[in-house]
């Protein structure tokens, strides 16, 4: 699992460091620099992945850029003229091993790939890789060494598990028409498209899943009783649905059956459900499915949710997170307050950040730590989306 992240000279985040739990949910204000930190991430899990190209970017989820807008670019403190950096630099550190890498692109003459400058892979003290701009023979600048030597690794190496769940990271950004499937994935993968396309689809194996693990059985329960209105979900082929054919762009689709409406005309598609009940599937995936990514971010992850659904929803997925038979480690970004009242802050395993920036920008991340200050404030009836909405937790703006 990844324990901290620092990013430096990327966008707004000069110089951030971040020690993460298994759940990680990032609040501040829009433009305050969440989306830079998981798109920060996304960088370097192309780098750890040997490549660093719009290509490989987008693979992630990350929005592509030229390096004049990835470099941080701020006014000089003292008046004087700015001076942009000549390299964005990346550290992660699991808790046997290390990656580090610096990156660059002329900004008068940039390359469709980013060149590695320093790279460093470290299992406890013993370097597995060590790149600086001296080195003889000369590597490819366009190549990372640290993907070239994982072959090298045992399959037990703390190092090659760190640069696996870094290049398995990706984000994740669900638009509601695709995951009605009335829009193209543009982005596939598996289980679920970065958009949330081949939603029926990994919704038809998780509820498979249940005959062997009693976690996808648990998952897929608390999603149907997180949906109220639904005596139960699945999937079926589009043309067993009551749906139009200018709707059906998938040949599978989402089947909800309505609880309250008479048998015969209580099966609905995906394209009639609400979309908080998709966005509720949605993350039962994520949480469930055998093949959903060991290490992810979901940008805006209360979306088309109502603040009481974002709530228990947030709560059961941490619960979903945490009794995973293998590590899942995810990254939330959210503006809606009620998400922090569903944390279980009192595990570590669950961490809540304000993200906000400086009066000269910067963008800065702090740790909601339970005090005694905090409890004391809970005992006095102030819920944390309270404490966060007045401005006592940081990350608020003040408009």
């Amino acid at each position: 699992m990844i324990k901290k992240v620092t990013v430096k000279s990327f966008k707004s985040l000069e110089s951030v460091t971040v020690e993460l739990g298994q759940v990680n949910v990032f609040v501040g204000a829009n433009g305050s620099g969440k989306s830079n930190l998981i798109e920060a991430i996304g960088v370097l899990s192309a780098a750890a992945d040997g490549k660093v190209n719009d290509q490989t970017l987008l693979q992630r989820g990350v929005r592509p850029g030229v390096p004049a807008l990835y470099k941080s670019a701020f006014r000089a403190l003292n008046g004087d003229k700015s001076r942009m950096p000549a390299h964005i630099f990346f550290s992660t550190e699991s808790e046997h091993a290390k990656y580090e890498v610096s990156l660059h692109n002329p900004l008068n003459d940039p390359s469709p790939a980013w060149r590695f400058k320093f790279e460093l892979l470290e299992r406890g003290s013993k370097k597995l890789v060590g790149r600086a701009p001296a080195m003889r023979p000369k590597p490819n600048p366009e190549q990372g060494l640290a993907a070239l030597t994982a072959v090298e690794l045992s399959e037990n190496d703390a190092a090659l598990q760190l640069l696996k769940d870094l290049q398995g990271y990706v984000i994740f950004s669900p638009n509601t028409a695709v995951l009605r499937g009335v829009s193209t994935e543009t982005q596939p993968r598996k289980p679920v498209g970065l958009s949330g396309g081949q939603l029926p689809t990994a919704i038809h194996q998780l509820l498979g899943f249940r005959k062997k693990s009693s976690h996808a059985k648990q998952v897929c329960r608390d999603a149907l009783e997180l949906i109220d209105w639904a005596k139960s979900f699945g999937s079926s082929p589009a043309s067993l649905m009551p749906l139009s054919p200018s709707a059906a762009g998938s040949p599978r689709v989402i089947r909800f059956v309505d609880k309250y409406l008479e048998d015969g005309r209580n099966k609905l598609s995906g394209y009639d459900a609400s979309e908080g009940a998709l966005y509720v599937l949605f993350l039962a995936v994520l949480a469930g499915h055998e093949a959903s990514p060991a290490f992810c971010a979901v940008d805006n992850a209360d979306h088309g949710l109502n603040p009481r659904l974002a709530r228990s929803l947030v709560s059961r997925f941490c619960d979903w997170c945490l009794g995973a038979p293998r590590s899942r480690q995810t990254l939330l970004t959210t503006h809606n307050p009620l998400v922090l009242d569903g944390l279980p802050l009192q595990d570590d395993r669950v961490r809540l950040f304000t993200v906000a920036r400086t009066n000269t920008g910067r963008t800065t991340v702090r740790r909601v730590v339970v005090s005694d200050a905090l409890r004391k404030r809970a005992e006095q009836g102030w819920a944390l989306s309270r404490l966060w909405v007045m401005g006592e937790l940081g990350g608020m703006p003040n408009v």
